[in-house]
């Protein structure tokens, strides 16, 4: 599992106010080089700084567009399936119905105690080792389950009932196993790296064409620091859905929902 998903709650504070006071203390260097640089040499001081800052710049905005749209879609994604694997869990409870009570009844109650772990599982989170550890207990209880399903099969007098019911059963786990793996999907760390420094180049850059000792400056660079330590909080919330203000909280309605029938 990467250092991102153990150490969320961490870095979602982190990486923001380092980009912000790294961008602050990046600008007062370059603005100290570039004044160095202007003394000696005022007429060439700034020579070539327009295409390389607009290179920087650019590249710097496509980045913060290419990781916010795919947190974005990750986070849309969660939803869907969060939705999927209730709708798939109900099914294969509603068709566990059609057993004999010796056989529904235990079936019946694995998959409650399934769906419990579930909820708990996501509600443990950004705890990573306890949803772990929650998860383990999940995946014991779908082994279980299945067991108890294919010696339901061998049964001559339901043989041909449970070929629609192993098949829904299948059909939640692999949902259950979808969900979790998205999850854990999230961008390489080396896209991450790559936003961290062109934040704090984009800065020395800023102030390496600021040529006066003036102050003023620093009202623009705030706002721009600010605002670019903002956008990387903003993509890591979204990313992390369950450790900031962006919560999956009402995603786990529908599961909820389901426990709630099977009661």
């Amino acid at each position: 599992m990467s250092f991102l998903s153990r150490h969320v709650t961490l870095i979602l504070v982190g990486l923001p106010l380092f980009v912000l006071f790294g961008m602050l203390v990046l600008f007062e260097i370059g603005r100290a080089a570039g004044i160095r640089r202007s003394a000696r040499e005022p007429e060439r001081a700034l020579d070539g700084l327009g295409p390389v800052k607009g290179a920087v710049f650019g590249l710097l905005g496509l980045l913060i567009a290419f990781t916010f749209a795919g947190a974005a879609g990750r986070y849309d994604k969660r939803r869907d399936l969060a939705v999927r694997e209730a709708v798939a869990i109900g099914n294969a409870w509603d068709r566990l119905a059609v057993l004999p009570t010796e056989t529904r009844s235990p079936l019946r109650d694995g998959l409650r105690r399934y769906v419990e772990s579930r909820l708990e599982t996501y509600r443990r989170l950004p705890d990573f080792d306890a949803a772990m550890a929650e998860l383990q207990r999940s995946r014991d209880l779908e082994d279980g389950i299945w067991r108890e399903a294919v010696a339901a099969s061998a049964t001559q007098h339901v043989r041909q009932v449970t070929l629609l019911i192993l098949p829904a059963l299948e059909t939640s786990f692999d949902m259950s196993r979808v969900r979790t793996e998205t999850a854990m999907h999230h961008p390489p760390m080396l896209v991450w790296v790559m936003l961290l420094l062109l934040s704090l180049a984009s800065a020395l850059i800023a102030g390496y064409g600021v040529t006066s000792r003036s102050r003023g400056s620093w009202l623009y660079v705030v706002a721009f620091a600010a605002s670019t330590a903002i956008a990387v909080y903003a993509i890591l919330d979204i990313e992390f859905p369950r450790a900031g203000l962006v919560r999956l909280d009402a995603s786990e309605r529908p599961l909820t929902e389901v426990l709630e029938r099977m009661k």
